[in-house]
């Protein structure tokens, strides 16, 4: 620290606390998969993130089991919040819409319990799940293709 950035601070007139940017939370949106019955588990969750310091809003949607917490907080502790005072399995919402995955329906990605539309968040589906295809079968696919016109002339 300069020695102007210590007069600065020493003189400062906002009367605030002198916290630095880097140390405030930034407002964020945690979404949560959290198993929801009936009305008594959704009040039950709602009643465990409501007093929670830095919490603005909340929403729940009972069907896909999913809460949505809005505020300055920090994802890990409403997930470890969550669990500790609804005694339920909780984790991030592990789910994206389809069309956002380069291989929705490869092994690991697909999920039947996923909501309609949505498909399991996967980091690399390319590279472990799917299988490059040989040269063998580049040649039979590619053989009959729009783009290849002259291969076939059975029409």
């Amino acid at each position: 620290m300069g020695a102007l950035d210590h007069l600065s601070n020493m003189f400062d007139c906002s009367g605030g606390s002198h916290h630095n940017h880097k140390n405030r939370k930034q407002l964020q949106t945690v979404e949560i998969k959290v198993k929801i019955d009936c009305e008594g588990c959704e009040r039950k969750v709602r009643r465990s993130v409501e007093g929670m310091k830095g919490v603005t809003s909340i929403n729940i949607e009972p069907k896909q089991h999913k809460l949505t917490v809005t505020g300055y907080v920090e994802p890990h502790k409403v997930v470890a919040r969550v669990a500790h005072r609804t005694g339920k399995k909780v984790e991030l919402w592990p789910y994206v819409p389809y069309d956002v995955v380069a291989h929705p329906y490869a092994q690991g990605v697909y999920d039947k319990k996923a909501p309609a539309g949505y498909v399991r968040y996967d980091q690399d589906p390319g590279g472990r799940h799917l299988e490059r295809a040989s040269s063998t079968e580049v040649r039979y696919t590619t053989a009959f293709s729009d783009e290849n016109t002259g291969a076939c002339a059975i029409m």
